[in-house]
């Protein structure tokens, strides 16, 4: 963890507010606070706030809210002619909340550029446990029966914060990020966070916008329910 000057959470007091954003490092990018928990409560009020959970798995919890920060409005998603027509093909059938465990699991996987994952069992635990509570969901690519992508992530609001995304066959974890914001679209859900730049993500239609736009966004749309069919497949 860098030698900075931090604010420390209390991990007893999953109520403690996080300090006002705009006061996290420029070097490295984002980072706000160190410590706390993970509790539901804990993790609820951070992405409120346009805060999330990153850390390797000898550090201490670190949350981040980083500037720029990538976003994606549901209505200007691109679909390129060839994935438009992977997704009518049926080749992979899509689904939503049916396997939360394997996602994250696959998702914790490492990859192939690196020998590590920031999903530690901790975090594993955590988001399972928001699972439950009906606030994180997955949404899950198939094929011949097999899980061959997916993604996960918290909703709040009208808006949806992905997490991460996995794929074992090309075009899968795709397939289902689209699907997912069509539903999503449907749902009324106004904002996609998508955190930080990635070109696999930018060929989606995600942009850049700064920290306090984004965060004006959150006031707008976290308080305000989505459809009420929302999360459930027609």
């Amino acid at each position: 963890m860098p030698a900075v000057n931090l604010t420390v959470l209390n991990p007893y007091q999953p109520e403690q507010p996080f300090p006002p954003v705009h006061k996290a490092l420029q070097e490295p990018e984002g980072l706000l606070a160190v410590g706390g928990c993970l509790s539901p409560t804990r993790i609820i009020n951070a992405y409120r706030h346009g805060i999330f959970p990153w850390f390797n798995p000898d550090d201490p919890i670190l949350w981040w809210s980083p500037n720029p920060r990538l976003i994606l409005l549901p209505h200007q998603l691109y679909v390129s002619r060839r994935l438009s027509k992977t997704i009518r093909s049926g080749k992979f059938v899509f689904s939503i909340d049916r396997a939360f465990s394997q996602v994250i699991e696959n998702c914790a996987k490492p990859r192939s550029y690196t020998n590590g994952t920031w999903i530690t069992e901790e975090i594993k635990q955590a988001y399972t446990d928001l699972h439950r509570l009906g606030i994180a969901h997955s949404a899950e690519a198939w094929f011949e029966g097999q899980l061959v992508g997916g993604l996960y992530g918290v909703a709040m609001g009208q808006v949806f914060f992905g997490e991460s995304m996995f794929h074992t066959k090309t075009d899968a974890s795709k397939v289902a990020f689209v699907q997912l914001v069509q539903h999503l679209t449907a749902w009324n859900y106004q904002l996609i966070d998508c955190q930080m730049h990635t070109a696999h993500l930018a060929s989606l239609g995600a942009h850049e916008v700064s920290r306090q736009h984004f965060i004006d966004l959150l006031d707008k749309y976290c308080e305000t329910p989505p459809h009420p069919k929302a999360w459930q497949l027609q």
